[in-house]
């Protein structure tokens, strides 16, 4: 079964077709008040550790390394990913961030995880 996710910044105006809308982020974004990110749930639990995010820094170079360190952490988060999936048995899910770098994030490397457990 695929699943159906899209990825999107927090900071675009949510539509209807977002469906679910859920923030994988271990940091509220700045500048954004809760009502207006209008999410369905916000999963702290799922983002990357402190310790990788701060040693990925966005870095496009370190993209293949963390998605594969990122991967090895959602292997042991059995719950969060659980939570997650169990939202896209109910249908569509976007995942939420607020990095400026739309190609190289954790919901990207969500996203693909996901796709390829699926």
């Amino acid at each position: 079964m695929a699943f159906d996710i899209a990825v999107k910044r927090v900071y675009e105006a949510p539509a209807k077709a977002d469906g679910q809308r859920v923030l994988v982020d271990r940091i509220w974004p700045r500048g954004i008040a809760k009502k207006d990110a209008a999410l369905t749930l916000w999963l702290k639990e799922i983002a990357p550790s402190d310790e990788l995010r701060k040693w990925f820094g966005h870095e496009p170079e370190r993209w293949a390394e963390f998605r594969k360190r990122y991967s090895a952490e959602l292997d042991g988060n059995g719950e969060a990913v659980a939570q997650l999936r169990a939202l896209l048995g109910k249908g569509k899910v976007t995942l939420l961030y607020g990095a400026h770098d739309e190609v190289h994030n954790n919901a990207v490397a969500l996203a693909r995880y996901l796709r390829a457990q699926a």
